[in-house]
């Protein structure tokens, strides 16, 4: 398998779509998983009409148990080498713990930490046995302290972020990378999904996804960056919490979350 190419999850809308564009305007070949099969077709026929790069499609739902294998089979039955891996798919829900519904919460934790998880492991043994390749997981700035009112969301990102940062140092040596992108608020579809559209924090200005993934790219393909923080405003905001009582960290985010 001589072809080359960057596997991208979640790749129908949002980040995963910049993540498309911008991996397409470098002369990379693609893999495109996300639900919406229409929307990757689209897709599809833009990149390889505008770049003349090769992209393959599967549309799989990483909620479904099973469904990372199946990704990972369908690649290699592409005979493409997955150099890149973007972990990209995910979801929040906004809301009291008690009142949030269950299933959404299950579903988020299968995409969110088992699919990324299973993508990271079936991928990476391949990588680390050719001494090559790169992954970047999607987390968040919400994986540096707990969030009320997203208790779920900002656990499955604290994983993440821990699972990237401890499979770097492992495969140091390996000539494999592991990075971790912790975006804050974004101009993209998550805030619809997670139903924050209301809250003080995407009312107190967000980044644009295309600025986002410019800098995530750059930073995964020409540096040694492990934490990716785009945007000078998160990079305070991650580093300010190491120096704030837990306590009152959980009290900053409750309000910044609250709805307007």
């Amino acid at each position: 398998m001589n072809n080359k190419a960057v596997v991208i999850t979640g790749a129908s809308s949002g980040l995963g779509v910049e993540f498309a564009k911008q991996f397409a305007g470098r002369n990379f070949d693609l893999v495109l998983t996300a639900r919406s099969e229409n929307k990757l077709n689209e897709l599809a026929r833009e990149l390889e009409g505008k770049h003349g790069i090769n992209v393959h499609i599967v549309p799989l739902d990483l909620s479904r148990s099973g469904s990372a294998k199946k990704l990972y089979e369908a690649v290699k039955a592409l005979e493409v080498t997955a150099e890149i891996l973007i972990n990209n798919a995910g979801f929040g829900l906004f809301g009291e713990f008690e009142d949030t519904e269950m299933q959404k919460e299950l579903d988020m934790i299968e995409v969110n930490i088992t699919a990324l998880t299973e993508l990271t492991k079936y991928f990476g043994k391949d990588m680390v046995a050719r001494k090559s390749g790169k992954i970047l997981n999607v987390a968040s700035t919400a994986a540096f302290q707990p969030g009320p009112l997203m208790a779920v969301y900002y656990a499955t990102k604290a994983y993440v972020l821990s699972l990237s940062e401890a499979l770097a140092n492992e495969w140091n040596d390996s000539g494999v990378k592991v990075a971790a992108l912790c975006p804050g608020a974004t101009e993209t579809g998550f805030s619809n999904t997670a139903e924050l559209g209301q809250s003080k924090l995407f009312q107190s200005g967000v980044m644009q996804a295309d600025e986002v993934v410019a800098q995530a790219v750059k930073s995964l393909l020409e540096t040694n960056k492990t934490v990716i923080v785009p945007g000078f405003k998160n990079k305070m905001l991650a580093n300010s919490i190491r120096f704030m009582p837990r306590k009152m960290v959980t009290s900053v985010v409750r309000k910044v979350q609250e709805r307007i």
